[in-house]
């Protein structure tokens, strides 16, 4: 059940959409092993002339970027899962977007299972249930 809130540095297409999505969904299921009939993908797309790094516009720096937020429940994913994800996500998003800037973002969010949920119930719930 994560859900994953992505911001990329590009004008938005429904192609670039079904790329980032097919990518996301794929390795969200395949490495971190959440069911893909729950998993929620949330695309943002920022003009590279409004993304800055170090006071320098994208634009200008002729380079994409991308932050990805997705949350888990704690404790159902090992270290090495995520830094394989983490490895896997800007690899992928490098062979999409093209020359990506080395300040792009992977946040895996561990969230406790009693604060988390979908539905109307929580992950602790559904665990005992």
């Amino acid at each position: 059940m994560p859900i994953l809130n992505v911001k990329v540095s590009a004008i938005k297409s429904q192609t670039l959409t079904s790329e980032i999505s097919t990518l996301l969904l794929d390795l969200t299921t395949r490495i971190l092993k959440k069911k893909r009939e729950v998993t929620s993908i949330a695309i943002d797309y920022v003009n590279p002339e409004d993304w800055i790094v170090g006071g320098i516009s994208l634009k200008e720096l002729a380079k994409n970027t991308f932050y990805l937020n997705i949350t888990i429940t704690d404790e159902t994913n090992t270290k090495d899962e995520k830094a394989l994800y983490i490895k896997e996500v800007f690899d992928g998003f490098a062979n999409i977007l093209g020359d990506i800037h080395e300040e792009s973002y992977i946040y895996v969010q561990d969230v406790k299972a009693a604060s988390y949920g979908y539905g109307g119930y929580t992950q602790e719930y559904r665990y005992h249930h």
